[in-house]
């Protein structure tokens, strides 16, 4: 079936909705501040024979800019106003899966949630992250992330049951040459395949599966829970009580993060976990920081 072209309204509210949110009310004021001085000219109705042609196209541009004025606005409004609860989303989204309240979060989310939170974690890594809504459960290449001049693909797989296969990170090489990227990355809420991992090593292609992105997700949520308690706590404050703050791992010296047991003897009890978990399996009990 051949896809539906958009329409211009459609295409300024998606352009939009992808931007900053604040950027939607900058281009709705200055929009209105542009068009509204020439939608109020008035418009002579005489014309000589030889200026009748530019006295319609004057016509015409005073039209459109007095409709404009509220039209254009009124998009770029609502563009602004679907980036915030895009925005609210993909953060809650986080806050979530990165909490570790629920069982399975990566199972527990449509595709398309999967995906903004996807690009959500790489987000907090610095890229300037563009989403792709072109439609469909897979759409190709999901993200397209920016960083420092150069251009990196993401592909989402949200697979339950199967291991992504190595034809699937082909076909990312594949796009990823047509499209001049430097790099990409293949991301599962599963696992891959052992030929899939021999093969990505060749390439500058990262796998990411379900266990890695759950520890990416928990660290980017420590990093946003961090970062909003420093905005909040006052300079002048003591600083915390070591029980409160976080440790560092033994193992690899990075932070920790808190978490529940789930097996074993200490089943339901909370302990301190390495954010790299499970590349570092470092833990220390609730209560040791040093």
């Amino acid at each position: 079936m051949a896809r539906r072209k958009n329409g211009i309204a459609e295409d300024i509210f998606k352009i939009t909705a992808a931007l900053p949110w604040w950027m939607g009310i900058v281009l709705a004021v200055a929009v209105y501040v542009l068009l509204q001085p020439y939608a109020v000219l008035e418009t002579s109705l005489q014309a000589t024979p030889g200026q009748i042609s530019r006295a319609v196209a004057g016509q015409m541009s005073r039209t459109f800019a007095y409709y404009g004025q509220y039209i254009l606005p009124l998009l770029f409004l609502s563009g602004a106003l679907a980036s915030f609860f895009k925005q609210r989303k993909r953060k809650n989204l986080v806050r979530i899966a990165g909490s570790g309240k629920t069982d399975d979060p990566l199972h527990d989310i449509n595709w398309r949630d999967f995906e903004l939170l996807v690009g959500e974690v790489f987000r907090m890594r610095g890229f300037t992250v563009i989403e792709n809504d072109g439609g469909g459960a897979d759409g190709g290449i999901d993200l397209v992330l920016k960083k420092e001049g150069e251009v990196f693909l993401v592909q989402c797989k949200q697979w339950r049951a199967y291991k992504v296969s190595v034809s699937v990170v082909r076909e990312l090489l594949g796009v990823m040459v047509t499209k001049g990227a430097v790099g990409g990355f293949l991301v599962t809420s599963g696992i891959f395949t052992a030929e899939a991992q021999s093969f990505a090593k060749e390439q500058n292609i990262e796998l990411i599966d379900g266990p890695m992105l759950t520890a990416m997700i928990e660290k980017t949520h420590w990093m946003f829970s961090n970062k909003v308690d420093r905005t909040k706590k006052n300079i002048s404050e003591s600083t915390p009580s070591t029980a409160s703050a976080e440790p560092i791992c033994p193992q690899c010296g990075n932070s920790m993060v808190k978490r529940v047991a789930r097996k074993g003897a200490n089943s339901g009890k909370n302990f301190w976990g390495c954010v790299e978990f499970p590349r570092c399996r470092g833990v220390r009990a609730i209560g040791l920081t040093s």
